[in-house]
């Protein structure tokens, strides 16, 4: 099941926050994007419905299996992706929000091939 690209990026967030923090509750998440409250608790109970989160008694969430996978999944793409934007000259903000919207739209084939350019480039 393919989500949309709002619950990608809640995704990721929770996934750096964790990161960062140790642990995440909403609030962190509503604080780190800059969101109410209440669209952040609307967005944790349909993760929670898709089965990529849980959240304990506390308020506490995790990434279950399938949200942590699509989390790496969305991450990796956004660094690999806005670092090589960056080595083509890219400013660092500009690299930063076009790899936002392209690690979401971008076929994992397409990916693949950027991921082989950027090696071949390194070595």
């Amino acid at each position: 099941m393919k989500l949309m690209e709002s619950a990608e990026n809640y995704l990721e967030t929770i996934l750096i926050l964790k990161n960062r923090n140790g642990n995440v509750r909403s609030i962190d998440i509503a604080n780190e994007l800059d969101f109410s409250k209440a669209s952040v608790s609307v967005a944790m109970k349909n993760l929670r419905e898709k089965e990529c989160i849980t959240m304990d008694d506390s308020g506490f969430i995790e990434l279950t299996d399938r949200g942590l996978k699509i989390a790496n999944m969305i991450y990796e793409r956004h660094i690999i992706i806005s670092d090589w934007l960056q080595s083509l000259g890219v400013d660092e903000k500009t690299a930063t929000e076009d790899a936002c919207k392209i690690e979401h739209v971008v076929s994992a084939e397409s990916f693949e091939a950027f991921k082989r350019h950027i090696q071949k480039e390194d070595k």
